[in-house]
Formats: C-alpha cells, sequence, structure tokens
C-alpha cells in the first residue's frame, strides 16, 4: 500500500508550529510496511484542502490527515474529506458523551458539539487525551482515509494505542530498520566502504550524515517483525566486521546515552573539566536519566587562574605550552580526577572560533584528554580545511571526548588509529 500524509494548519505554513505531526506518522508507516510517498503541508482553506485530498486520493491508497478537527470554525479537515470521499457526517454519540464527560457538563456548546459529527460508517478511534475523536473510512474509489487530531500529545497516543493496530490489521508485511551508529569515521569513507552491500533489495543499506558522525540504516521486508529482523542480522554483523570499533553501538540513542549505560554497568564515575566546550558535556551527560549514578561533577575552567586554582594546572605549563596544548589538557583532565574522585576524567582545551585562532593555533585546534588516574591519552582534533561553527567545533569535542571513554570502557584502544 502507497500512503501520503496531508498536514493541516496555516500555523504549519507560517512556521509558527513545527509539523512533528508527520515524522510521527511517517515513523509508523514504516514500522507498518506501507510506502510513504507524498506528503504535504495545506493551510485552513477548504477549496486548497479539497484539492489536496482529491489528489491524494487519485495516487494513494492510504491518505493520512493530521489536524483541522478542533472546535473552531476553520477546523475544516473532517467536513471537507468527507464531502471528497462521497461521504456524509453523522453524529457518533459515544463520542459526544465522552466530550460532555471531558467537560463534565450535560450539555455542551455547537462548537464543541461539532467533533462528534464523524463520516458515516466510519471506524472511530478514541482520543484519551483530547476531545476530538479520530477516525478511518473509505473513500468511493476505495482508498482510505485517516484523520488524526493535530496536537501531538494527542496524535501520538491516539496512532499508537489506536490508529496503528487499525492499519496493522490490513497489512500483509511490516518493515523493520536498524539504525547502525558510528564514529570516527565520515559518512563518505564508510559509504565506501559499504558500496557493495548497498545494491540489495531485502534488506537495504543508506548511509546518513549526523552531526560529526554517522550511522547505516538496514530496512528489511517480511511479513512478520521476527523475520524482517533475521533478515537484517547477517547485514548488520558484516558492518560491524568491516568497521570495527568504529561501531558504537545498534539502535542506540547518542553517545552520552551509550556511555552513561556503559558506566553504570561496570560501577564507574566520570568528572569533566572543560575549557572550549562551556560545560557542554556535562550538559550531554546529564540529560540522560540515570545520569547521577555515574556523573560526579563538571567545572568550565576558562581562565588560566581557574585551571590553576580548581584543577591544579601547573603555572609552568600554562606559560610553556599555553592554555591551548596537549600539556594543559592532560593536567586538566588528572585534575578533575583529584578533585572529584572520580574513575575517569575528562579535560577539553581548543579554540572553537570563530576569533581567537593564530597560524599556529588555528581555530578548530581542540585537545581532549581522559585519565583513569593512573593512565592519561591525548587526542588532538585540528582543522578539517573548510570553516566550521563555533557550535559545530564545541559539539564535536564533546563527542570525541564521549568516544573515548566509550573505547576505555568497552576495551578498546582510546586514541583511534
Amino acid at each position: 500500500m502507497n500512503a501520503e500524509i496531508i498536514s493541516v494548519g496555516t500555523e504549519l505554513l507560517l512556521g509558527a508550529v513545527v509539523n512533528t505531526d508527520a515524522a510521527l506518522v511517517a515513523r509508523a508507516l514504516s514500522g507498518l510496511g506501507i510506502n510513504l510517498l507524498h506528503t504535504c503541508v495545506v493551510g485552513d482553506n477548504p477549496k486548497r484542502l479539497k484539492e489536496a485530498i482529491e489528489t491524494g486520493l487519485s495516487r494513494s491508497g492510504l491518505l493520512v490527515m493530521t489536524g483541522g478537527l478542533g472546535p473552531t470554525t476553520d477546523d475544516l479537515t473532517k467536513e471537507t474529506a468527507a464531502a471528497a470521499a462521497g461521504k456524509k457526517l453523522c453524529l457518533h454519540q459515544p463520542s459526544l458523551e465522552r466530550i460532555q464527560s471531558y467537560f463534565n457538563e450535560k450539555q455542551v456548546s455547537i462548537n464543541q458539539e461539532k467533533q462528534a459529527w464523524l463520516p458515516e460508517g466510519c471506524h472511530v478511534l478514541q482520543n484519551d487525551n483530547g476531545t476530538a475523536p479520530g477516525c478511518a473510512f473509505q473513500a468511493e474509489n476505495g482508498s482510505t482515509i485517516l484523520m488524526l487530531p493535530g496536537p501531538p500529545s494527542e496524535l501520538e497516543p491516539m496512532l499508537l494505542h489506536y490508529a496503528v493496530p487499525y492499519l496493522k490489521q490490513r497489512q500483509e508485511f511490516t518493515i523493520v530498520s536498524h539504525n547502525v551508529r558510528i564514529y570516527g569515521r565520515g559518512e563518505a569513507p564508510v559509504a565506501q566502504m559499504m558500496d557493495d552491500l548497498m545494491n540489495g533489495e531485502n534488506p537495504t543499506l543508506a548511509p546518513y550524515a549526523n552531526e560529526g558522525e554517522c550511522y547505516l540504516r538496514v530496512t528489511a521486508k517480511a511479513h512478520s517483525q521476527q523475520e524482517a529482523d533475521a533478515l537484517c542480522q547477517p547485514l548488520i554483523q558484516e558492518i560491524k566486521n568491516r568497521l570495527g570499533g568504529f561501531v558504537y553501538g545498534v539502535d542506540v540513542d547518542s553517545l552520552e546515552a551509550l556511555v552513561v549505560q556503559l558506566l553504570a554497568g561496570q560501577g564507574k564515575t566520570l568528572a569533566t573539566a572543560e575549557s572550549c566546550t562551556g560545560g557542554l558535556l556535562s550538559k550531554r551527560l546529564t540529560d540522560v536519566a540515570g545520569s547521577s549514578q555515574v556523573f560526579h561533577m563538571g567545572v568550565v575552567t576558562y581562565a588560566n587562574q581557574a585551571k590553576e586554582q580548581l584543577l591544579g594546572v601547573p603555572r609552568q605549563v600554562l606559560e610553556a605550552h599555553g592554555a591551548v596544548s596537549p600539556e594543559t589538557a592532560r593536567a586538566m583532565a588528572q585534575g578533575i580526577v583529584r578533585a572529584s574522585g572520580s574513575h575517569l576524567g575528562i579535560g577539553i582545551t581548543g579554540i572553537a572560533g570563530p576569533q581567537g585562532g593564530t597560524a599556529e593555533k588555528p581555530v578548530g585546534l581542540i585537545y581532549i584528554a581522559l585519565s583513569d588516574g593512573k593512565d592519561t591519552w591525548v587526542v588532538k582534533r585540528s582543522p578539517i580545511g573548510r570553516t566550521k561553527s563555533r557550535d559545530w567545533h564545541r559539539h564535536c569535542a564533546a563527542s570525541q571526548a564521549l568516544d573515548m571513554v566509550r573505547r576505555y570502557l568497552t576495551g578498546l584502544p582510546v586514541v583511534a588509529e
């Protein structure tokens, strides 16, 4: 089955609201093995909405519409879709009673009651988090129209608990995807290494770039999730064989989530001493639920005086080598281990830009050190030949630090070759 999404709302066209609904629906359709071929956004205009619906019905077996089911006069999705599909609207008494219960009133306004008028013969999708029910029904040409409310807090649970089961009963195939996360190798070299694997039809393999890293998506289609997953596994293993330690996980959320998990599993703790990253590494770690078990402390020592006083970086090191140097990064990592009593310490110092660089120490030069109190490793990040933003340098430095910790905890060389 081929599908398309029509997102309704002038606020989406104006950029006042981000269209997260389309992404939520797209992921759900992919998981069901439904091919999504088109998406569009239409304002609250009945003529243009009617045109979009008629176009969608002419080329797709499933039309998923989000938004425009509410009580206001510009909520026109239901009326317009029903008319385009040749359906009348009828009062759905159970939905009206749910709306009345929601407002704790025996009688509700005509506008509120409007939400309980649904296309005749439709399959009603209950709204557990709002007032407007969703529904699914067949158009005269046999295509299915699925209507969902616009607010993500209402759409997502309705999609998960009611729409997906409804669609699943009508699907012969399912699609399973796995993301193989990679750090330390860019999208282009990874794609070159996997070139002979990218012509497969089932499973398929596709590379994607992310901020400072990349991932490979392995996708298979089968009659069941178990069968599709079994098709994926040999290809995933081949990717791991080729990339080795550059693969940091499959279907993991992020480097920081993995590092927190590894630290917790081994009963180890971590502390950070940051200069140019300004606390970004600490933020990324503490964004992960459960990080309080493994993250002891983080300090931002921008000034040399702070590096001396808080971390014990020797003044002679700063004077002889400068704040941006492998020696200072090493001393920062060692100093935060002493100050925190943690098993591991990270030190980051560099020039994030856009100003501050010199011929000897250009923007983008960053040193990251990892210490376990006994041994210390230092990685140098050099400019890559083209201008990058301050945020990019900081993000990649934090990612590099996380990958060093990941490598240490999994027994890989801390400094990748």
